[in-house]
């Protein structure tokens, strides 16, 4: 019932900029709004307004006792037009990083999250090998500016769900269905996770600092078989996990390329990672060549079944592949009534402190609600409830709780009475 986190183990929170800042910034997810394609109907420019209003948001996350954030750069931003770099957006962000290290919150710097300029995107993206100068011209460009006050650094996060949902099922821009285009976006997201790895610690340590920490944010998930005893099911289910993970986890961690993935021209085998960082929401029930959910499992309001062992799965496999500190940098459930919140949060971290992997971080996703992609603001994740219309932000039960746990370095009885013990998951 009661559990307690070790000395060095500490929660955070993460969110992306596209999903919080709000602002017509000229970049695909604006583009697919105004595409008519967020099923909602809601528009990202809106998002929290948190460009403006980041000050009151990292008091939000001070008072809450937040230990970590995980901040995301806006890229159309930073570069609103090929070959620009806007000098204002950089201080902007500055004076945000430098504000949350004031207040004691450490900044985890994710460079990728989802988002390309229109510019790139009209370029073909990911998709062109040709087009991996860009981004690297974008890290270079942001270690220029950040190097010197930030020293951990997420190059890209979830290559294989932008792949994914972007290349093959089509629903996130630029809408292409090609399972060979898809394949080439995981390709080319590899490389440039593997000499971003390079320039970042290369450019650092130019710059005279030391401890610098590089990864990539990899969502996993467990991926079984509908029926253990059914050796299709088996098949499809190892099939699956290598299509969507497996291929593209080993290229960007030891840069081994192996089927479906390419293997790229004078990128050498090595080890490029200094953390692992995991994204872990669900597991896969797989019966063919399709994503799949356990009938009779617990659910959350997306449809994703809650599994929480499953995390501990994910962190055994990846710490056999490359053995390195553990951050879970996203895990969180979409509960739009905060119903079941404690209790997925109790279950995962409970999960981690009877694990014996090095798991040292928990980034919750996320800080407050915001603009969940393709489902708009229906969906809603955060510690932190949102009124778009007015912006208010207003502290859940769920976040109530989640500074308990940072003050009390753990979870006592009397806590869970009050936050976990009456809240039940639904089907």
């Amino acid at each position: 019932m009661d559990f307690y986190f070790r000395d060095e183990f500490s929660l955070g929170v993460a969110s992306a900029a596209t999903q919080i800042e709000g602002g017509e910034c000229n970049h695909n997810w604006n583009d697919w709004y105004h595409r008519g394609r967020i099923k909602d109907g809601s528009n990202p420019a809106r998002a929290n307004d948190h460009y403006i209003l980041w000050k009151q948001d990292a008091d939000l996350m001070f008072d809450m006792k937040i230990k970590h954030y995980r901040l995301n750069l806006e890229w159309a931003r930073i570069c609103p037009e090929e070959g620009k770099v806007d000098e204002d957006a950089i201080t902007h962000y500055r004076d945000e990083i430098l504000y949350l290290q004031k207040t004691g919150i450490s900044v985890l710097l994710t460079i990728h999250h989802f988002t390309n300029p229109m510019w790139f995107e009209r370029k073909g993206a990911f998709e062109r090998k040709e087009n991996i100068k860009y981004f690297m011209d974008f890290v270079k460009t942001v270690v220029k500016a950040f190097g010197d006050i930030v020293s951990e650094y997420i190059t890209i996060n979830e290559p294989n769900v932008y792949a994914t949902m972007s290349y093959y099922y089509g629903d996130w821009p630029p809408g292409e269905k090609s399972m060979i285009k898809a394949i080439n976006v995981m390709t080319n997201m590899a490389v440039c996770h593997i000499k971003a790895y390079k320039m970042i610690h290369r450019m650092r340590q130019k710059m005279g600092y030391h401890g610098t920490k590089v990864s990539f944010a990899n969502h996993v998930r467990v991926f079984d078989p509908k029926d253990p005893k059914n050796s299709w099911h088996r098949s499809c289910a190892k099939l699956l996990e290598r299509f969507f993970q497996g291929a593209v986890t080993e290229a960007m961690t030891t840069g081994h390329f192996t089927l479906p993935l390419r293997r790229p021209k004078g990128i050498p085998r090595g080890e490029f990672l200094d953390f692992i960082a995991i994204n872990y929401y669900t597991r896969t029930t797989v019966s063919g060549f399709g994503d799949g959910t356990k009938q009779d499992a617990y659910k959350n309001d997306l449809g994703w079944e809650i599994y929480p062992e499953g995390i501990i799965r994910c962190a055994k496999y990846l710490y056999g592949l490359l053995k390195r500190p553990i951050y879970i940098t996203e895990n969180g459930t979409c509960d739009n009534e905060d119903k079941f919140r404690c209790k997925y949060i109790y279950d995962h971290l409970k999960a981690i402190t009877e694990s014996d992997l090095p798991i040292t971080r928990y980034y919750h996703w996320c800080f407050c609600d915001n603009f969940e992609w393709i489902e708009g603001e229906s969906a809603r994740f955060g510690l932190v409830h949102v009124d778009y219309e007015t912006q208010k932000r207003t502290v859940k039960k769920s976040g109530k709780f989640y500074t308990e746990m940072i003050k009390e370095n753990g979870v006592t009885k009397d806590m869970y009475d009050e936050y976990v013990k009456d809240q039940e998951y639904h089907y």
